[in-house]
């Protein structure tokens, strides 16, 4: 699969890429107009080709990196969220074409157990990443889980308030009754941490256990219709912005 050509980028996600400040710090150096584009002060909103045009930063050249890109894959139950298994397990990345995947430093970002299925981000941006992993962006995640039995108004309340894990409080989860089958219930949940199989250990807890997990969406990102062990490119626009990702 060859690499599509790189479109035109914002110029303070362009300089963020470069390693040479956060965007909102490059909001800034626009505004200062120290920012010029084949010789012309910026302006903020600007758009440059990092392979065509030439950007200079208080007049020294911004060199062009390997435009970063982040995939969507639909996770099946049994595949490995890592980039290698010593086990010799089926990985993420053994789902994507050999040349996307090897030697691009693309990399699972967050994980999913080897039982549950569903949405997964896969990038090499390094901001976008951080984002997306580090606790105190609290970013959202939707999972769709059917669990053994009918829990109560009360037990759902409880979960929602968040139920603590090892003696350490959880954030509050948007739970919702989905269906009500005589074995089983089917909830939707929204949540804004990611701790190891905490759905799984939560629902023990309350004495529904697990039948069946799927992260339906990551931040804005949604599955939809992509099926069941396929992937598709994510368009940066996609996400929006970065600093209010949540």
């Amino acid at each position: 699969m060859a690499e599509d050509p790189p479109l035109p980028q914002r110029l303070q996600k362009l300089l963020a890429g470069a390693g040479l400040c956060s965007r909102r710090q490059a909001e800034a150096l626009l505004v200062q107009g120290r920012v010029r584009v084949n010789g012309r002060v910026a302006q903020l909103g600007d758009r440059a080709d990092p392979l065509r045009d030439r950007v200079e930063l208080d007049g020294r050249p911004v060199a062009a990196r390997a435009p970063a890109f982040t995939v969507l894959l639909n996770k099946p139950r049994g595949v490995v969220s890592s980039c290698f298994d010593p086990e010799g397990r089926t990985t993420v990345l053994d789902l994507l074409p050999p040349e996307l995947a090897r030697g691009t430093g693309l990399h699972p970002v967050g994980r999913l157990d080897g039982e549950s299925r569903g949405a997964m981000v896969l990038s090499t941006d390094g901001e976008l990443t951080l984002r997306l992993t580090h606790p105190r962006y609290g970013h959202r995640r939707t999972y769709r889980v059917w669990v053994e039995g009918q829990p109560e108004p009360e037990t759902l309340e409880r979960w929602r308030q968040g139920v603590p894990l090892d003696g350490e409080p959880s954030r509050p989860v948007g739970v919702s009754v989905g269906e009500r089958q005589p074995r089983r219930t089917l909830l939707e949940l929204e949540m804004r941490e990611g701790r190891n199989r905490q759905i799984r250990r939560t629902a023990e807890v309350l004495g529904h256990r697990v039948l069946d997990l799927s992260r339906i969406a990551i931040g804005p990102i949604s599955l939809g219709a992509l099926p069941e062990g396929r992937w598709r490119r994510v368009d940066p626009e996609e996400w929006g912005d970065l600093d209010r990702l949540g």
